[in-house]
């Protein structure tokens, strides 16, 4: 079920953290500035390396960050921090809510809802822009969840940048809604669709938070 606070969702600014899976990324990048730093004095070489490996660890560190949310009431909601990118009604009934997220957004990705992983599903593909259309055919994983509104599907697409997923749950795991399932290296999109008869809330253009910007419309 939905946790039930009922106070205004915000981030816990003092439960901030680094996503799982961002060690290859962010170990060696970390390293290199550390290292360049500890050798500018002496090094021409190292003083003039110290000054982006810096500024590149600095900005991993803000990519990498996965900060505490408190989970807002509703049935289903924002599985990404990003910008609804379209609103498309399906042949079989559902809508697809697409969420487009730049290098800026928190890239660690929540369960819409609360239930059963029923499948997650590896699909290799290319890795065009994340805003484009035929980003549909890039690198991507397909959630299923067995949840109090039957199947929802979710996909996570790599982009042009972001060149892994990673799942955080396998298939069988029992999710609370808000839950952390996985992670986007930088930019991507998150697609989710809603069952046929329920109605979107979000509109295209609009911000959402992970966790926190419901989806759905009672």
């Amino acid at each position: 079920m939905p946790h039930s606070q009922t106070s205004a969702p915000r981030d816990s600014r003092a439960g901030v953290r680094l996503a799982r899976g961002a060690s290859p990324w962010l170990l060696p990048t970390v390293a290199t500035a550390a290292l360049s730093l500890a050798r500018a004095r002496r090094s021409g070489v190292a003083k003039a390396v110290a000054v982006p490996a810096t500024a590149l660890a600095a900005g991993m560190l803000w990519f990498f960050r996965d900060p505490e949310r408190e989970i807002a009431p509703g049935r289903v909601i924002s599985p990404a921090d990003g910008v609804v990118q379209s609103i498309m009604p399906w042949k079989d009934g559902r809508t697809r809510v697409a969420i487009f997220m730049s290098p800026l957004n928190v890239h660690v990705n929540r369960a819409p809802l609360s239930g059963t992983v029923t499948s997650v599903e590896h699909i290799p593909g290319g890795f065009v822009p994340a805003f484009n259309k035929e980003s549909e055919n890039n690198e991507r994983v397909v959630w299923h969840f067995d949840t109090e509104l039957g199947d929802i599907e979710m996909i996570q697409i790599a982009g042009a940048v972001a060149r892994r997923i990673v799942p955080y749950i396998p298939q069988g795991t029992k999710v609370e809604q808000g839950d952390r399932i996985g992670l986007i290296r930088f930019g991507s999109r998150v697609d989710i669709y809603l069952p046929e008869g329920v109605d979107v809330a979000v509109e295209v253009g609009q911000k959402t938070v992970a966790g926190v910007t419901r989806i759905d419309r009672d």
